[in-house]
């Protein structure tokens, strides 16, 4: 790995321009094997280099897949990373806000999003990264009302968020109709609480969602078992 790029099995994803890089919270996303069955039509909201969309394009290989970015130099970068993988075929990157998006007809089997989460903390000067991390670019509510106009009757939105996000996330979600469906709480290390927990919601789910905890290194530091067997298709 450079800090210029990050290379994977099937591609590489350059992040020179793009203010957030290639982290843990995305390739988790990305590889969660909670997200399964056929997808045809994924849409991936606030895509920055375009990582989950590649990821998701890997996995699911008659998927057509759509990136929206509000950033316009890292919409640009999406796109050069997509046009140099092997799925440029089947990912369009578009360069706008989630709430402009949404206005469109078409529906998706599949919203996935490593959304803005810091609520009440303050901006980061740097313009990009701020509006990359921050929810004034896009709230929980805009996220979620936006997939629930654009899920179809069956489809699936999956995130990822830090713990402290969680609850505000998850009574939005409650209020807009969308159910979950399953909840993985991620640990860096057994000893610790979880940081990181990815959620899978619906419209049609009823029933008690299913709820884990794993960890993602062993005590030595190495990967645990459960981390290597999510990202193993990705990781060189």
């Amino acid at each position: 790995m450079s800090n210029d790029f990050f290379r994977f099995k099937q591609f590489t994803v350059h992040q020179t321009d793009s203010a957030m890089k290639v982290g843990t919270d995305g390739v988790l996303l990305g590889a969660w094997h909670a997200i399964d069955g056929h997808p045809a039509r994924i849409l991936d909201v606030g895509t920055g280099t375009g990582l989950i969309a590649l990821m998701l394009a890997q996995r699911f290989n008659d998927a057509q897949v759509t990136g929206v970015e509000i950033d316009g130099i890292a919409a640009a970068e999406a796109q050069r990373n997509v046009a140099a993988s092997p799925f440029a075929g089947r990912i369009d990157i578009i360069n706008a806000a989630f709430q402009d998006f949404q206005q469109q007809a078409q529906t998706f089997d599949l919203i996935v999003s490593n959304p803005p989460y810091f609520c009440n903390a303050l901006e980061n000067p740097d313009t990009a990264r701020a509006t990359a991390r921050h929810t004034s670019s896009l709230s929980f509510r805009n996220l979620l009302y936006g997939s629930m106009q654009l899920l179809d009757n069956n489809g699936r939105l999956a995130v990822i968020l830090p713990t402290e996000s969680l609850k505000a996330f998850l009574s939005e979600a409650s209020i807009i109709g969308l159910s979950l469906i399953r909840h993985t709480a991620v640990k860096t290390v057994e000893r610790k609480e979880p940081k990181r927990h990815m959620l899978l919601l619906s419209k049609q789910y009823t029933g008690a969602p299913f709820e884990e905890t794993v960890c993602l290194q062993n005590s030595d530091g190495t990967r645990s078992e459960w981390y290597q067997q999510q990202t193993q298709d990705f990781y060189l």
